[in-house]
């Protein structure tokens, strides 16, 4: 009788995790091709599209648990995709290859993306995430984008921009293949968001876990893939920057965006758990590519597989305390 109760959700999960990667996937490739035949420099469409546009799926998913009444699977989705970019994705990918961190740009962006985790958490001390504050982090993704286009005009010349533009160039798709792509991308992430967030909310219900533990463990993974299979395939083709900055970008997306669009939608209160116990996590991982990505002597930085497989076993030990903690509620 259980295994047939469970089945539906399970199976609403696995289905919407393989549609929504794959329609995450249709969504960004078009999403570049289009920006590149409307004129969009390399540099903005590597930093903006392809980093922010991975997070789709997150922003999404977070949006719609919002609506649904999940605002646990919302938040959990969004810190606990962080945590899984820097632990999981970039641990997987330096163990396939070493990531050189080479370009100034994402030097720049590191510090950023530390400040704007630190905000956030300031923003959430006091328990509850009002509209103000969701309006104050929407602002502030809008002023990123403003400084990209800045720093973009003071640029010559950077590695990530020449990565793009030689991936672009080399992609045959058409201006109306791309719109295609981007239209029936969307669709299909909405659909396939919809799909898997019922089915987590079911699972939660049936084994008594918390909307925060679903959106920090299976949410937060499957809205994840899209980065995993995009830094693997950009560190293979030695696109480090590419790696580096889906993972970055989409870290600063996830933040400001992600929680900005779900605080607007509805005002929401923040579980003691993801204050206590996630959010230090997300602090600690991000301020730990300032050790492990900056290169010293004017050398370039590197994450290497010594690295890769410490940034590994940390996530194997955050989902290890998230289930005693988990546990102990019981």
């Amino acid at each position: 009788m259980m295994v047939a109760t469970m089945m539906l959700p399970l199976l609403s999960v696995v289905f919407g995790l393989i549609l929504l990667v794959w329609s995450a996937d249709r969504f960004v490739e078009g999403s570049a091709v289009t920006a590149k035949y409307l004129g969009m420099p390399p540099l903005l469409i590597g930093m903006i599209i392809v980093g922010f546009g991975t997070s789709a799926p997150e922003m999404l998913v977070s949006a719609l648990s919002v609506v649904n009444g999940n605002p646990g699977i919302a938040l959990g989705n969004a810190y606990g995709s962080n945590i899984c970019n820097i632990a999981m994705i970039l641990g997987i990918t330096a163990l396939i290859k070493p990531i050189l961190v080479k370009s100034d740009i994402l030097k720049k962006e590191l510090p950023v993306l530390a400040l704007v985790t630190l905000i956030s958490i300031f923003l959430l001390m006091d328990g509850f995430l009002t509209r103000v504050e969701a309006a104050f982090l929407i602002f502030t993704f809008a002023g990123l984008l403003a400084w990209s286009l800045f720093q973009h005009e003071k640029t010559e010349s950077d590695t990530l921009a020449v990565e793009v533009e030689n991936k672009l160039e080399n992609s045959p798709v058409s201006f109306h293949k791309a719109v295609f792509l981007v239209v029936s991308g969307l669709i299909l992430l909405i659909v396939s968001s919809q799909i898997l967030v019922t089915g987590s909310v079911k699972i939660a219900r049936f084994f008594g876990v918390s909307d925060l533990m679903i959106g920090l463990t299976i949410v937060a993974v499957g809205t994840s893939l899209p980065e995993l299979a995009s830094s693997i395939m950009a560190v293979r083709r030695n696109e480090h920057d590419i790696a580096i900055g889906n993972i970055i970008g989409s870290n600063l997306f996830n933040t400001i965006a992600v929680v900005g669009v779900a605080g607007l939608i509805h005002p929401m209160s923040i579980e003691p758990q993801l204050l206590s116990r996630d959010l230090p996590v997300v602090t600690g991982l991000t301020f730990s590519l300032f050790v492990i990505g900056y290169g010293f002597r004017g050398s370039p930085g590197i994450i290497n597989r010594f690295e890769g497989l410490a940034l590994l076993l940390s996530y194997v030990l955050y989902v290890g305390w998230l289930i005693v903690s988990q546990t102990n509620t019981v």
